[in-house]
């Protein structure tokens, strides 16, 4: 797979090692295995396989991830984005029309009240 941050990647396997952060690892490594396998360009939504939901929800079923919560899918696509050399286009697919550099976990909230 074309890690581009050979690095980055071994710490992140390297302190996963816990069965939650495992998952994601094993989630992220599958993800990126089918990246490498299909070449069309990712595209917003939840439809398909070329998406990055779509990519998640597939690799977590081919590694009997467990089913990850929304919060482990927002890392999946973080680790993606970091470390593969199609993280932007995964980035750009997980974030939808937000406009934002990072990647946007869908898992958390922000709440503002008003007086």
């Amino acid at each position: 797979m074309p890690i581009t941050n050979e690095k980055e990647w071994g710490e992140m396997v390297r302190i996963n090692s816990d069965p939650y952060g495992k998952a994601c690892v094993d989630v992220t490594r599958k993800v990126m295995e089918l990246l490498d396998e299909d070449p069309i360009p990712l595209h917003n939504g939840y439809d398909d396989i070329h998406t990055a939901y779509g990519l998640i929800c597939k690799a977590d079923d081919d590694v009997s991830g467990g089913g990850l919560t929304g919060f482990m899918a927002g890392c999946v696509a973080q680790m993606v984005f970091q470390c593969h050399s199609r993280g932007d286009e995964f980035r750009k697919s997980n974030n939808g029309d937000t406009k934002t550099d990072g990647v946007v976990n869908h898992a958390l909230l922000t709440v503002e009240f008003k007086d």
